[in-house]
């Protein structure tokens, strides 16, 4: 597959998402203010980031509100406390983690709602839990889009089974998401040529998440675009679960596209994400992460690793190499 653009273009079918608040709550629980989630709002207003994902619609019965904040949830009236009608050009996106949504009762018809698309997560063996989400967000008028998790773990024959299930649905794009941070620019080369060549035919997009555990999420996520790949998720200063993402501020500068603009995105971390961080919440690459990404695991055990403040890395190692 040819490469689209080179590294003095920019492509006008680029969107940028950021997923700092979604992807960076499953660090400090969703606990984020409503100053710092209004100032990143304005941020990427000024930004041109075209969405922005408040969190996830997760159900009640299963996570309790006393334990999560807000943004795990993402009400109506608490974005709506945020962005008033959002008369802006930036589009709002939250997530619905299959099997941790109700999403009949919690997603209301895009007539009465200030979001614009629903996010489906979706591991690959529950594809079709996936579509039901996404014919009902459909009917209630939300584009969406259907991230199929741990595509690391999946063997091409699965893989391609899932990606045509999904072109026949009405799932505006499909996301390849790296969530164990193990894959190299090769691999995500093949995986995204795979994906489009399924995905154009049907008049469908193609996004990437990628997860930071090797320091390949920005290489990785520059990979994919440079093959077609037009949906792309970054979070502020990389923050998300484990080693993070994607950081919002290198995707930024790496575009030539004149309507986006790092320059809030550095005020933003100098006024909101140094203090986050002193105030003792943690992510980023570390040594755990790397083994477990190159080991193509789960990074549960380098998180706990981590929070317990270990440092025996040959021990950790080994610890993982046995579990084989």
């Amino acid at each position: 597959m040819n490469r689209k653009g080179n590294i003095v273009s920019y492509r006008p079918d680029v969107k940028v998402l950021d997923a700092t608040i979604r992807d960076g709550g499953l660090v400090n629980n969703f606990y984020f203010d409503d100053d710092f989630v209004r100032a990143l709002y304005l941020t990427n207003v000024k930004a041109g980031v075209d969405y922005m994902e408040f969190g996830y619609k997760a159900s009640k019965d299963i996570f309790s509100p006393d334990k999560f904040g807000k943004w795990k949830f993402c009400d109506e009236a608490d974005i709506r406390a945020i962005v008033g009608e959002n008369n802006t050009d930036l589009k709002i996106s939250v997530m619905a983690d299959v099997g941790r949504t109700d999403f009949r009762r919690d997603i209301i018809p895009r007539s009465e709602s200030v979001i614009d698309m629903v996010r489906v997560a979706t591991y690959i063996n529950t594809i079709p839990a996936a579509i039901e989400i996404v014919e009902h967000c459909h009917e209630l008028g939300y584009e969406t889009t259907v991230n199929i998790m741990a595509i690391s773990n999946a063997s091409d024959v699965d893989i391609d089974g899932a990606l045509e299930l999904l072109c026949q649905s009405h799932a505006d794009g499909i996301y390849l998401v790296d969530s164990y941070g193990s894959l190299y620019p090769e691999q995500v080369a093949r995986l995204s040529e795979k994906y489009l060549s399924y995905a154009e035919p049907a008049g469908k997009y193609i996004g990437m998440h990628a997860h930071n555990n090797q320091q390949l999420a920005f290489a990785n996520t520059i990979e994919a675009m440079s093959l077609g790949v037009s949906y792309l998720d970054a979070t502020v200063c990389s923050m998300g679960r484990g080693a993070g993402n994607c950081a919002m501020e290198l995707l930024l500068g790496f575009f030539k596209n004149p309507k986006f603009n790092i320059t809030p995105v550095l005020s933003f971390i100098e006024k909101q994400m140094l203090p986050l961080k002193a105030s003792g919440v943690v992510w980023g690459y570390d040594v755990p992460y790397l083994l477990t990404g190159r080991l193509n695991r789960h990074p549960s055990s380098a998180i706990e690793f981590i929070r317990d403040g270990k440092t025996d890395y040959v021990d950790f190692y080994q610890d993982l190499l046995d579990r084989d």
